[in-house]
This record gives C-alpha cells, structure tokens and sequence, in this order.
C-alpha cells in the first residue's frame, strides 16, 4: 500500500511514474541519452523505443534517474535490458497501482495452471517488476521507506502464499490430501524478522517457520504427517528461491525454528510449543516480536501465536531480560569515546551504529514492559519507537534522532543491495568503489557521503550504549563478593558458586592472591584499591563467559606475566566495557591474552578513540616499521624489532576481530599487509648486509611471490608464509663482486636463505613466521630460489594442473618496477594459456578426492577440508580463472572473493551460484578468523566454551550456535551441490 506521501504526490501530479520521479543531486541532467542507457534499450522494439523517447523526452528528471540507476546498478540495469517494454509500462503506470494489479495477475496465473514451470515463472515476473519500480520509485524520491518495505513484503506474501495454494491443490489432486472449501489445512507458514514486521530490505532473505497441527490437517488414508508437511515445506523452498533463466524470488531461510541444526524444515505445533517452554532464549522472544501468519492456515498461526504470547509477553517488568539481550549483541565494541568508524566496507546492518543496533534498542524495551502495555506488541520498529516516547519509555530527541537514522540507514541498505541483487550491507571496501557508491546516493563525493554517514552511527551508538549504561545489567552481581586476605569468605563462596564457578574456593584463593600481591605486577602501592574495583566486574564477566574456572585460570596466568599493571588497572577500572573485552580476549583466546601480558602498552591502543577507525594503510604501516627500524643498534635488534612490530599489530587485528569490527575479508587483508611489509623491510636489511660481504652480480633481479592465504589476501592469526624467490642476471658476467663472491644461482640461493632466516629464527622476541617454499618448481628436491627463464619453462612444459591452481593467487611482493612486470606477464601468460575445460575439470575433481582421502571431509568443522568447505569454494575459483582467463581477463585476481565476484558479473557462473559462494566463502573465513585466534587446534564443538560458541554465532551474524550450525551444514551441502555440477555439468556441456 502506497505511503500518504506518494498517495498526496499522485493526486498533485498525475499517476505517472515518469512525471513524478525526481533525480538525486548526483544525478545529471542531459539533454541525451548516456551511451550506457542507449545500450540497455538497445533490443527494445520501435514502438517500445518510441514510446520510451516519448516519455523521456517529456520528463528529463525521469531520464537522469534511469541514467544513474545503469551508471550504478548492473541488476537493475539487466532488468531495462531483458525488458524495455516493461520499463515503459512501469513509467507510464502509477506504481502501487500497477504493484497491486501485477499481484492480482500472478495470483490468477497460477491458479488457473498446474504446471510447476508455470508457477515459477509467475512468481519471477511478478518479482521482477516489483524490484525495478520500487528501485525507481525508490531512487526518484516516490516511495518512502514505508511504501518501499510495503511493497516489498506484498510480493513476497503474495508469492508465498499462492505458492501454497498451488503445492495444496497439487497434494489434492494426488490424493494426499482430503480438502473440501471449509476445511482447515492444519499447516500454516510464518513470516519472523523484517518480512514478518512488514519491513523487508531491497534483496532480503524471508525467514519463515514453517508448522502443523496434525490433529487439523485432512491428511488421506496411509499419509504420514511429518514426512508429507516436510516435502511440501521443501518444495514451497524450491518454487520461491530456485534460479531460472527468469531468476529467482527470494532466499528462503528456515533457520529461526527451534533447534534448527536437528529439526526439520516443519515440525508440529506441540513441538514447537514443547521447545519454547522448556528452553525458549530470550532472543527467539524478541524474534517473535515480528511474527505473522502468511499463507496457508492463517487460524492456526494466529492460534499459535496467541499460545506463544505468554513466552514472548512477561506480565512483570522483564529488566532481566535486558542482560540477556544485550549478551546476545555482544557489543563488546562499544567503547565510551570510540567514535571513529572506518566506513569503508562498514556494515550498516551489525557494525556498530547499524540498523541492529535501533532493533535492539527497541526491542529490549518492548520485552521489558510489552507484558504490561500492549500498545508496545506492535512489530513495526518506528511504530514502536514512537510508541516508547509516547509512553515516555525514551526522550522525543532520541526517537526522531533514531528514527532519522532508521530511514537513512535503511536507505543505504536498500541502495547496497540495488547494485547487484545481493543480501549485503557493507559498504565498499575500496575508497573508489565507495566514492562510486556515494554518488549513487546523491553525494557530489566520498568525503560528503562518510560525513552523513558516520554521524547517524555515532548518534545511534551513543543511544544504543547509554540505554544499557543506565540499566547496568551485566555488572550487576547478586551476593558478596568479598575477598579478606587471611581466609575465604563464605558469602562470597556461595555468591561465586552461584555465578557458575566449579571450584569456588579455588577461585576465591586466586582473587585473594592478586589482592595480597602475589603477581609482581599488582604489588605497588595503590594496585590493591585500583584491583578491588575491578574484581567484581572481572568475575562476572569470565563467569557470563560460560567457563569461569578457565577463564579465572587465565587471568591468574595474565597477571602474572603482566610486568606491570599501571596503566592497565586505572584503564579498567573506568571503562567497563574493556573488562568485558578483556574477559572475551582470556575467555576465548588466551594466546592473545598472553600477548596484551608481555606488551601491556597495547592496552593504550585499544583505548584510543581511533581504535576502531581505519586501519592503518600500507604507506603509512610501512613508514611506522622503516622508523623503528632504523633505531636497532644490531642485527639482533632488528630482528627483535620486526618480531615485536608483528606481535603488536597481531594484538591489535585479532581483537578486532573478537570485537566484532573487522569483517574477515578485511582481517585477511590486514594480516597479507602486514607480512607484505615485514618481508619487504626485511629484505632489504637482508640484501644491504649481503652486499656487503658478497657483492652484486650484474643486472641482478631478485623478486618474492606470495603464494596461498598470504598471496589471497585471505591470511589469519596462525597463517604460514607460501612464497616463491624468482631471480634473473647477466649471463656473461655470472659472479658477483664482493670480497667473498659467489656464483650465479649460488649468490642467489646464499640471498633466499638469509631472507627465510630472516623470517623464521626465534630470537628473545619470538618468532616472526614460518615459511613454506615447496609451491617452487621442483618442490622439496628444487633449488630454494628459481631463475625466471626456467620458471617460465617449467610452467610451460612440466607442471601439473594443480601448479597452475596454485599460480592463480601468485602475487609479487618485492621486486623492482621493471622486474615486478616480466614476473606478473609470465604469471599471465601461463593462466591465460588454452585449456580443454573438461580435461581441467577432472584433473580437480582428481585432487579433490585425493585431498579427501589423505585429510578427510567429513568433519563440518574442519573449514578448510569439509565437504563444502573452503577448499571446494578455493577449487571452484581457480578453475574458472584457469578455464576463462584467456578470454576473460578480468576474471584473473589472487582473492577468492573477487573471483566469485567477477565470474558471476561476466555471466561464467549463474548470479545466484555467485551470491551462493561469495556468501559461503565469507562465512567460513569469518569463522576461520575467530578459531585461528582461539585455539591451536581442531573446533570441537561439545568441548568448546559457551563464550567462544557465542563468539562463532556472532562472527556468523548468526543468534546462536545452533543456528549457526545447522546454517553452516546447510551452505555447506548447497557448495558441494554446486562444486559439482560446475566441475561435472559445466565441462561436460560445452565439450558437448
């Protein structure tokens, strides 16, 4: 339903579209049509040409939208392509008009078939149309926000709904299902998140739950219940998100029903029910906040939820819930006085100051008094907020600043997802891309767009932190905490029993024993009075971790390695949210932990405001190495120096990660930086004293090439150095001039020694890196450094399929300008070489299995090796790289990601597999992160903390581990479908 907005507009100017779209700032005006949007008319008819001249020519303002929406959006822009016609009829159309008829159309469609093809395409066309005339309406200033989500949400009840009522007429029809008009159906789908609140995003996924009441349902005679609403409940999946040469409708996501790692796709009522009295968290309480009734049996959702409405809806003030709630967020980021935000790649949605965060902070407060005052059960999010200030739950100030906030940043959502049909909402991670971006939403440029940006996410977090500052939830400890140095006190045992510690008089001893001095770093005066005020604090927050005896065990050992705590304690003591962070860092990784202890300094860092800003670029990194290295007085010192410089700038990239504010594609690239400097300083240290006792040999080129995660971009806390040393000189004077000189291949053999010892002898510093050269040619047996002309021969006459694999994430790291080219040409020239993609193809599928046999793949938690894991996504991009690049050169890239992202764009692979894959990929990187911080090896789940569980399902974006498993299971069987049918299908199919 049209907004009051765009209803007053249409009576002000006509029902057009054409006439009443009005462009963004950003957009020009010109009197013709730009060459882009030519291009995308390009098939249309005469008269659709003419038609669509007419129209544009009248309304120039409606030609300066159409030419900003092809500039920006390539999905919209393939929309105009396939159909001009439907571009004129949306134009010439009022749009919610139009909407509504087009639901009406695809509802009659499909009730007067019972082809499934049929159906399908309906539904698609229906989606299609809804997508470009809200974008339009949407961009042309139209449709608010509210219309924008209404619309939205109409198609997609539509869809879903008749798509039931197509699978029902099909079960009737085989005699499944005994139907006459007045009966109940006994099954019934339910919409949750912001489908269910009316208010889905431009690309949403639809979370649904899916139920029956088996007692209801007119199943036939020998039908069993669960497994036929089971079938029909997949089949409902397949008609709405399966692609076709139309597209697709939405994703469809079932993961918010109970238990979702060991439930089926639809399960009964009294198991549901069952579920959520006896273990109901209180996030599926304000999940329910949303839910509503869509399609099938309406009576029995409705029924269902007036059950649930004791669950959801506390008659008493529910301030525990707020604890709750907010443990879920995790929002360990949110420091008082952080306000940097590094805005490139920022998620708008879960970063901090996001779309998440204006939820939370409505919903929290819907829980704590819903119970009381129905007016506050509305699932809307601005209807409850203003709600709340009517009720003076929150000041008027902060609901319009909220509410301006919700409207931009939903708006920034919406135009994120417009450009290629993605569920995404994190912003470009490239200042280029995002100045592109920012144009796209009006600004004349980058700097205007991060201005307006980052000050309606500070506005929101401030809102969003002061709400649970005031309510003190998480520092509240019931009972004593009281810890005398002469003997345990038996309050503060059983209060500490109580807060989940095993071995309370254990714990107690430790405390006692900080407070008595015992570490070194807590004796000196004023430690004991600074430490008091900490501990209670401390110990609820390693108790919420859900292994407090462990966590304890590792601040008794943070402690005392600390050699001193003058600055750490004070720090503490006035910023809570760093005990919590501390407590996460010791909690779920202590290695970290032991790194903060034996460089307290770094404690400063985190307290900087410009912590979680932008990180430092690789300029800037590399000057602040070159200045602390020119002071080492030794080659020692330097040595100690580059170790120290890593550890700190490990410290500081994995709790930005713990955190929440380093997205994993970025952590990658964080961690690909720093070792790029590192092995560039170095180098040159290395060389300079190498010259110095063995000369240089004439026309002496030396470069390294990164290889696997480090040549990817895509490296963590524990990553190994791959890399390769190429080399070239001048044949005729092979020996180089020093006091002890060396000969040709020698000289440079002797040059990558030093470089690798450099990298990997422990000093009193630790260790930098291990280093792996086996990607060399020849392997193990080769020489350590390789001359360029028989690398470029042994790749083109001797190295096997999985060679040229590996040589897809080559990247120079160090070498001359001149050098650096020749090296990056041959590395071209061999993945742009003619290959027959089926032969390709086999020989992957071969190293594939051959992987499987010597790891195993069928360990889900072994990220990398899973069947559906990395190495399935790894294999799929570097067979299209290998199969394409000689056609399609921009496909080439050393990262994973952009690989994915290339193909699809160049039509290689099918959008949705893109989506599929790129979506994959960063969900198992980001898992990947966190357990590469946290532990040293394989992921148990069942032995692993509640903290660092909490802390998967968060880096997952996901409410719990549960879900966050059965999420993990299903992306990873959807990959293996596809890994494949691309290496199987796809080959096949174009040798046929």
């Amino acid at each position: 339903m049209a907004s009051r907005r765009s209803v007053k507009a249409t009576e002000e100017q006509g029902n057009g579209l054409a006439a009443r779209l009005r462009r963004e700032p950003g957009f020009a005006v010109s009197a013709r049509l730009p060459a882009a949007l030519k291009g995308a008319l390009a098939d249309a008819s005469p008269q659709t040409r003419a038609r669509l001249d007419a129209l544009l020519a009248a309304h120039p303002q409606a030609r300066a939208v159409l030419a900003g929406v092809v500039a920006h959006s390539p999905f919209l822009t393939e929309l105009i392509r396939v159909d001009p016609a439907r571009l004129a009829d949306i134009l010439d159309s009022d749009p919610a008009e139009a909407l509504a008829a087009a639901r009406v159309a695809m509802a009659a469609a499909v009730g007067a078939t019972d082809d499934e093809a049929d159906v399908m395409a309906a539904l698609r066309r229906l989606r299609a149309q809804t997508a470009l005339t809200v974008a339009l309406a949407d961009i042309g200033g139209v449709f608010d926000l509210a219309a924008v989500t209404a619309e939205l949400t109409a198609t997609a009840d539509a869809c879903i709904a008749q798509t039931v009522e197509f699978l029902v007429r099909e079960a009737i029809a085989g005699r499944k299902l005994k139907r006459a008009a007045a009966t109940r159906l006994g099954y019934t789908v339910l919409a949750m998140g912001k489908h269910g609140a009316r208010e889905l995003n431009y690309s949403s996924d639809v979370d649904l739950i899916v139920l029956y009441d088996p007692d209801i349902a007119p199943l036939a005679k020998d039908v069993e219940v669960a497994p036929f609403f089971v079938r029909l409940t997949q089949r409902l999946v397949k008609l709405i998100q399966e692609r076709t040469g139309e597209g697709y409708v939405a994703r469809v996501d079932l993961r918010l029903r109970p238990d979702p790692a060991s439930t089926p796709v639809a399960l009964s009522v009294d198991a549901a029910l069952n579920y959520y009295e006896r273990e109901g968290a209180t996030w599926e309480r304000a999940a329910y906040i949303k839910a509503r009734p869509i399609a099938g049996d309406i009576e029995l959702g409705n029924a269902f939820l007036r059950q649930m409405a004791p669950f959801v809806w506390r008659r008493a003030l529910d301030y525990a819930a707020v604890a709750e709630v907010h443990a879920m967020k995790q929002d360990i980021h949110a420091f008082r006085g952080h306000g940097a935000i590094a805005v490139e790649g920022h998620n708008v949605k879960l970063g901090r100051g996001g779309i998440r965060e204006i939820e939370f902070f409505v919903q929290t407060q819907q829980l704590i008094a819903g119970g009381r005052d129905p007016r506050l059960r509305t699932p809307r999010t601005l209807e409850a907020l203003a709600t709340l200030a009517e009720a003076r739950w929150i000041g008027e100030a902060a609901r319009e600043e909220l509410d301006e906030a919700y409207h931009y940043l939903r708006r920034v959502e919406h135009r994120l997802q417009m450009a290629a049909d993605a569920q995404t909402h994190s912003l470009p991670e490239s200042e280029e891309a995002l100045a592109g971006f920012a144009r796209f939403m009006g600004y004349e440029d980058r700097a205007n767009f991060a201005d307006a940006l980052t000050e309606r996410l500070a506005r929101v977090q401030d809102h969003y932190s002061r709400l649970f500052e005031e309510a003190r939830p998480r520092a509240a400890v019931e009972g004593r905490l009281d810890f005398p140095p002469g003997k345990d006190d038996r309050e503060t045992l059983a209060t500490l029993k109580g807060l989940g510690y095993a071995d309370p008089g254990a714990a107690s001893a430790t405390v006692r024993g900080w407070l008595a001095g015992e570490p070194r770093a807590l004796r000196p005066e004023g430690m004991r009075e600074e430490l008091e005020a900490v501990v209670p604090l401390l110990v609820d927050a390693l108790a919420r971790g859900g292994a407090p005896d462990a966590g304890l065990n590792a601040a008794d050992r943070f402690f005392r390695e600390l050699p001193t705590a003058h600055r750490l304690l004070p720090a503490l003591r006035h910023n809570p949210d760093l005990v919590r962070l501390m407590a996460t860092i010791l909690g779920t990784a202590p290695r970290l932990g032991e790194m903060l202890a034996h460089r307290p300094s770094l404690i400063d860092a985190l307290l900087d405001p410009a912590f979680f800003g932008s990180l430092p670029d690789e300029p800037e990194l590399a000057a602040r190495l070159k200045a602390d290295l020119a002071q080492a007085e030794d080659q020692e010192d330097l040595l100690d120096r580059a170790r120290r410089f890593r550890q700190e700038h490990h410290v500081l990239i994995g709790v930005r990660i713990l955190s929440g504010t380093l997205p994993a594609a970025r952590a990658g690239e964080a961690f690909a930086r720093l070792a790029d400097i590192i092995i560039r300083a170095l180098g040159e240290a290395v060389t300079a004293r190498f010259r110095e006792a063995h000369g240089t040999i004439a026309g002496a080129e030396v470069a390294v090439l990164a290889m696997g995660k480090l040549g990817g971009r895509e490296m963590t806390a524990g990553s190994d150095l791959d890399l390769i040393v190429l080399y070239d000189f001048d044949g005729e004077h092979p020996e180089s001039d020093g006091p002890r000189p060396l000969y040709g291949a020698q000289y440079f053999a002797r040059l990558t020694q030093r470089l690798v010892s450099a990298l990997t002898t422990p000093t009193n510093a630790g260790q930098l890196y291990e280093v792996d050269l086996r990607l060399r040619p020849s392997g193990r047996a080769g020489p350590v450094a390789t001359s360029l002309p028989r690398f470029e021969a042994y790749q083109a006459e001797e190295a096997w399929t999985w060679e040229h694999m590996a040589l897809t994430r080559a990247r120079v790291v160090s070498a001359s300008p001149a050098f650096r080219t020749r090296v990056e040409e041959a590395i071209a020239e061999v993945l742009r070489r003619p290959r027959v993609a089926s032969r390709l193809a086999a020989d992957i599928l071969d190293m594939r299995g051959a992987i499987a046999d010597e790891k195993g793949d069928d360990d889900p938690w072994d990220l990398k090796y899973a069947r559906g894991g990395l190495v399935d996504i790894e294999f799929i991009a570097q067979y299209l790289v290998l199969a394409h690049a000689r056609r399609e050169p921009r496909i080439v890239d050393t990262s994973t990601l952009r690989v994915i992202g290339h193909a699809a764009q160049a039509g290689l692979i099918d959008v949705l597999d893109g989506h599929l894959l790129g979506d994959a990929c960063r969900l198992m990187h980001d898992l990947t992160q966190v357990l590469r911080l946290a532990l040293s090896g394989p992921f148990k789940p069942a032995e692993a903390s509640p903290a660092l569980r909490r802390l998967l399902a968060r880096a997952g974006a996901m409410p719990d581990f549960s879900t966050l498993e059965a999420h993990l299971f299903e992306t990873q069987s959807q990959v293996r479908a596809t890994f494949e049918r691309l290496l199987n299908d796809e080959p096949a199919r174009r040798r046929a």
